[in-house]
């Protein structure tokens, strides 16, 4: 005789691992390793990506990518206090790796036009069911 017992899914359990491929993969878009990120699946959830550039008009701060469930992706650059964001990417909580990409080469170019300096509110915190629904699609 066999019993199955079906728990359910641990949402969390998989949304963090959804998230961690998710951002393991817009930094091999962006061209760097996992090392190179920083994750919490909390609420709110966020993640950090460091570069390996320097923007000219900022010569003495590291160029980073940030995340988080609300506002999406932004560009921050490091200092003394934490990252200080210069722009956000708006449109999507979760774009494509390429749009991140393109978006990081026009903050890199010093194209005015890049993102928004306005945080989007993309969604409320939470509801991590969601964000993975979006994270297996």
């Amino acid at each position: 005789m066999s019993i199955l017992i079906d728990f359910g899914r641990d949402t969390e359990f998989s949304f963090e691992r959804g998230l961690r491929g998710y951002v393991a993969a817009v930094a091999r878009a962006v061209g760097v390793g996992l090392e190179s990120c920083t994750l919490d699946a909390g609420t709110p959830a966020a993640a950090y990506i460091a570069l390996d550039w320097r923007l000219t008009r900022f010569p003495g701060h590291d160029l980073a990518l940030v995340w988080d469930e609300t506002h999406g992706w932004a560009a921050a650059i490091e200092d003394a206090d934490g990252a200080t964001v210069l722009t956000y990417l708006g449109g999507s909580v979760l774009p494509e790796p390429r749009a991140v990409v393109r978006f990081l080469a026009a903050v890199r170019a010093g194209d005015p036009d890049a993102g928004t300096l306005a945080a989007p509110a993309l969604r409320e915190p939470g509801d991590h069911e969601e964000l993975l629904a979006t994270l297996v699609h």
